[in-house]
């Protein structure tokens, strides 16, 4: 069904070759990260974007290090590309994975933790290893966005208006997405629906990116302006999002903008649905307020295609997400079904 991809791990090369998002709609370009510093670039400039996304690759940013490098490289590299971004756990979460990894492999095989493994022989070991579960990873994803898929449809009904907001779909992961996976399910399984796409100020996610991938797939989709969103709402059927990380009492962080959309959305009565995997949960925070949020540069605002549009001594406000209240979400849905309220109970109970 789709007409892209947004990741490849290129083994003979050693080479990640992802879709360069920050060219979309414009051009759709592949780029190839061949060193740890590309990587930690690539997701800092937003390059690879989408929580899901973000911990594919840097699980393939390890694999990178582990080509030519001992096991102190390999972890020096891991924590450098972690310090990337900080909001999405997606990103800590493969990254320690991967280090949990090299710990086993490192104590099955009694490597030493300076060695270097092209003069003992053991980078295949490593390497390998780290490549396995890096693709498993990669698997998992995939997986996780087909079951979102399946249990999510059923909250679309036929002949529906939904909104939506940033982009939570094929270009966030390295499946069919989470929030637009469930829609390309709905339209696989016949169902008829028309997408409202937030623009998502200040980097245009979802004008640029979210109308690019639906209509890329055949789903009808307008594009309205982010202050456009509460007149619009009273015709919705829902409201649905995707999430960088939530908290173990439903507390969801998400593109900023998310939580005035939810806000909105329950003004009008209108369902507010969350969809991620299971490896977006953050079960070691209490709520949203211990979500560390990342503040970006301030040209995002200050400049529109390299020109200066905010008057040179106005200060610059630039917090990449937003936390929506659990009380403001209508249910989560993951790969091991449909969350709903109270979530403080039912988070942990499906996670388990």
């Amino acid at each position: 069904m789709l007409q892209f991809r947004t990741i490849k791990y290129n083994k003979k090369n050693n080479e990640i070759i992802v879709l360069d998002q920050t060219r979309l709609p414009e051009k759709e370009v592949y780029i190839k990260l061949r060193t740890v510093k590309d990587v930690y670039k690539a997701i800092k400039s937003l390059t690879v974007r989408g929580a899901p996304l973000i911990g594919v690759t840097a699980a393939y940013g390890v694999v990178i290090a582990a080509y030519k490098g001992g096991v102190k490289k390999i972890i020096k590299a891991a924590n450098f590309v972690k310090s990337a971004r900080p909001t999405a756990v997606n990103l800590a979460w493969a990254i320690e994975r991967m280090k949990k990894k090299v710990a086993f492999i490192k104590s099955t095989f009694k490597i030493p933790h300076s060695s270097s493994f092209i003069k003992r022989g053991s980078r295949g070991i490593i390497y390998e290893g780290l490549l396995k579960e890096a693709q498993k990873i990669e698997r998992e994803d995939k997986e996780a966005c087909l079951k979102i898929g399946k249990f999510g449809v059923k909250l679309i009904p036929d002949n529906a208006k939904i909104m939506v907001h940033c982009n939570a779909g094929a270009l966030a992961t390295s499946g069919i997405g989470t929030a637009l996976g469930i829609l390309y399910t709905a339209k696989k399984m016949g169902k008829r629906f028309i997408v409202y796409s937030c623009e998502t100020r200040p980097l245009f996610q979802g004008a640029r990116l979210t109308t690019w991938e639906l209509t890329k797939n055949g789903i009808e989709t307008y594009t309205i302006c982010d202050n456009m969103a509460a007149p619009y709402m009273p015709d919705m059927n829902l409201a649905l999002v995707g999430a960088d990380r939530i908290a173990s009492n439903g507390d969801t962080a998400n593109k900023i903008g998310t939580r005035g959309l939810a806000i909105i959305a329950n003004h009008y009565n209108i369902p507010f649905y969350v969809a991620a995997p299971i490896s977006s949960f953050d079960l070691n925070i209490n709520s949203g307020h211990e979500i560390p949020i990342e503040i970006r540069c301030g040209d995002e605002l200050r400049k529109f295609h390299k020109k200066i549009i905010v008057a040179k001594k106005a200060k610059i406000c630039n917090p990449a997400f937003d936390v929506t209240p659990a009380e403001l979400i209508t249910a989560i849905v993951t790969e091991k079904g449909i969350i709903k309220p109270p979530f403080n109970k039912n988070i942990k109970k499906i996670l388990q």
